[in-house]
């Protein structure tokens, strides 16, 4: 049996979300997580990307109503549901929630507390506001990619994690979670604009205060923390695995150095003009061992030096197996909810939401017994 009664943090917190595809529901994933009451208005068709929706871990802890919002009735079942919420998440181009039927001033009219979180790429306003993007472009755009990879090659992609996941939902749910604490104060409601390149210039911000201070160069691959310096970095093992090595601090240095043998002739950690030299030698220590062999010599050190794990690998690591950090639910590995809280903990209370699949359930809990 599904459990439906929530004990997190966010409990009797009720979110309205607009469906839609990538940073718009983590961010109402997070807040299900944590034990709000979330609501997917999902539409009768289904997204042009998207997976199953039984293995769409980032619908799980929701349930989904089917509203038809271009149909006559449509905004008004949403405004229904908006007048019993707290928060609301949109994704849509700016204008398009408007011209539904569904845009702020219409909520905030039938509820004045509601906090209504608008999350998009460029954002709400400026020249780039109406043009179409994804993570890759938004990262690009606030500085945030050209900073990742190799300095003779071109910046790595790091999956959509940084701009749509770091940059989005994470700053969408900062900025939904102030509103709600203002609106309970105040009764007094607002709207979020939650764009992903204001979110994932933001994350730089102590990399401008080195560059002000010259200590950061904008040339990727020559900083201290982008693999410039040969202590901070990544190396292949010889069976082909990598290793991280982040021993940054000089007595994590020192036991780095210590372990992986090299000689009082190598170049000092901060002997800059040797560090070709000292990549080199510490390359070359690499690559005489299997990943796993350099596993269990570093681990559990102070050296600051971690094998490069797959997905499958890092849920089948003993510390985090130990933490519980992933879990399995309905044959799924996926990520347990975070953080963590010593009195409301949040859990898995249910599956990924199938769309319309709990119009009866939403309609009697919320009272709406128009819904269905």
């Amino acid at each position: 049996m599904t459990e439906t009664t929530s004990h997190g943090p966010l409990a009797g917190v009720r979110v309205v979300e607009l469906a839609g595809i990538g940073p718009g529901p983590f961010a109402a994933m997070l807040l299900a997580d944590l034990g709000a009451d979330v609501v997917r208005v999902d539409r009768p068709t289904p997204p042009t990307l998207g997976v199953d929706p039984a293995f769409d871990v980032t619908n799980r802890n929701k349930r989904s109503v089917v509203i038809d919002l271009r149909a006559p009735e449509g905004p008004g079942l949403v405004l229904d549901l908006v007048e019993r919420a707290q928060l609301l998440i949109e994704g849509f181009r700016p204008g398009v929630a408007e011209r539904l039927g569904v845009g702020p001033e219409a909520c905030l009219a039938r509820n004045p507390a509601l906090v209504y979180g608008r999350m998009t790429g460029w954002g709400q306003d400026g020249p780039l506001a109406p043009s179409a993007g994804h993570d890759i472009g938004y990262a690009a755009t606030a500085g945030v990619l050209g900073l990742i990879g190799e300095p003779d090659r071109p910046p790595a992609i790091p999956a959509n994690l940084l701009g749509d996941y770091a940059g989005g939902s994470l700053y969408l749910v900062v900025g939904l979670l102030a509103g709600l604490h203002h609106a309970r104060a105040t009764g007094t409601g607002q709207v979020v604009d939650a764009a992903i390149v204001d979110g994932a210039a933001h994350l730089t911000s102590m990399l401008w205060g080195l560059r002000a201070t010259g200590l950061w160069q904008d040339r990727r691959g020559t900083n201290l923390l982008d693999g410039g310096a040969p202590w901070y970095s990544v190396y292949r093992t010889a069976d082909g695995g990598h290793m991280a090595v982040g021993a940054l601090e000089p007595q994590f240095y020192a036991e780095f150095a210590k372990l992986l043998g090299l000689g009082e002739d190598a170049p000092g950690q901060y002997d800059t003009a040797r560090w070709p030299e000292l990549r080199a030698e510490i390359a070359a220590r690499f690559a005489t061992r299997t990943r796993a062999e350099w596993t269990e010599l570093f681990e559990g050190t102070d050296a600051c030096t971690s094998p490069v794990l797959t997905l499958g690998e890092a849920a089948d690591h003993e510390h985090l197996k130990a933490r519980g950090t992933y879990t399995t639910r309905d044959g799924v590995t996926q990520p347990a909810p975070a953080p963590r809280f010593s009195a409301t903990p949040g859990a898995l209370r249910r599956p990924p939401a199938r769309p319309g699949a709990d119009t009866a359930e939403v309609a009697r809990d919320w009272d709406l017994p128009h819904l269905g």
